[in-house]
């Protein structure tokens, strides 16, 4: 590409972004955001961005709403800058749970954020462990999906944990168990859960697989209260597993996820660094794997005009 590539941050996820620059060996730039007393929000780029490529990285972590807005108003200030390009790193991707209508007269509210990127001028979105994948497809510009699996399984292997077993929560995600059993050649077991409404409260019906004395490992794409989670892993303990651990990538936390990992079984939970939590990090049985590298390679193959496969390539 012809112009400078400039990195920017959005406040979500600063320390995320010193760690991409850091890996790239490459400097944040300056800009600034704050919310004045009424609530709204103001943005302003520090330095000149007019012809360079830019990558402005915010992730859709709470406060959710305000987040998204600040990325908006950043893309638009860059885009009225004269930028050449504007990729969204968005590291957690907010609203995916509204990826379809499953009731009369609700909003699809991931393709409403995909629209508003769009019609403020983001030529391209890099995002991390998008589920739905399908997300994708209600973008018209590019959306490079990158894979924890590679950081987690790294961190897997040197535990040299024997006699594995990967399991997903549910169905749904039932597909990244598996690539993750293809890449540790293990095998894979299923919960099947039921949630009867909006609350984060899920009923574990079953595990279908074999979970008995062998170490299991959960692994979604969120954690948010950990209802889901947690239920497995006490139904993995009721079918005898041996040692439960979850690799999520996307560590929410909210209200009480931290009591209740003080009180289920799992011995560890494994996140990332796409969402900054510093107060929950600290937590004897959570530890938090950095994904900045997988960023740091994306961004340089785009800029650079490289193949993306390796990158974002589940196995």
């Amino acid at each position: 590409m012809k112009g400078d590539l400039k990195i920017f941050s959005g406040s979500s996820n600063t320390l995320l972004a010193e760690r991409i620059c850091n890996y790239l060996n490459w400097p944040l730039r300056k800009s600034h955001s704050f919310k004045f007393s009424e609530g709204n929000i103001y943005v302003k780029i520090d330095e000149s961005v007019r012809q360079a490529h830019i990558f402005i990285i915010q992730s859709g972590s709470a406060p959710v709403n305000d987040n998204v807005i600040e990325l908006l108003f950043y893309i638009d200030a860059l885009k009225r800058a004269s930028a050449a390009s504007i990729t969204a790193v968005i590291p957690f991707f907010p609203y995916t749970k509204g990826d379809k209508k499953d009731e009369p007269r609700v909003s699809i509210r991931a393709r409403v954020i995909a629209e508003l990127l769009e019609a403020v001028g983001i030529d391209r979105v890099l995002v991390m462990d998008l589920l739905p994948p399908q997300i994708q497809g209600f973008f018209k510009v590019p959306v490079d999906n990158l894979y924890a699996l590679p950081v987690f399984c790294e961190y897997i292997n040197q535990k040299q944990l024997k006699d594995l077993v990967f399991v997903s929560t549910d169905l749904g995600g039932a597909k990244m168990a598996r690539n993750f059993a293809r890449k540790m050649r293990a095998p894979v077991a299923i919960g099947d859960k039921e949630r009867e409404d909006h609350s984060e409260h899920a009923i574990l019906e079953n595990i279908i697989g074999d979970v008995v004395n062998k170490n299991a490992i959960i692994v979604d794409d969120m954690i948010i209260s950990g209802g889901s989670l947690f239920a497995v892993a006490d139904g993995l303990k009721k079918m005898g597993s041996r040692d439960i651990y979850a690799c999520i990538t996307h560590g929410l936390l909210t209200g009480d996820a931290i009591k209740k990992l003080d009180e289920s079984p799992i011995k560890e939970l494994v996140i990332t660094d796409t969402i900054y939590n510093p107060e929950k990090i600290e937590h004897p049985k959570l530890k938090q794997l950095s994904v900045s590298h997988l960023f740091g390679e994306a961004i340089k193959s785009i800029y650079e005009g490289n193949p993306m496969s390796l990158l974002f390539d589940e196995e």
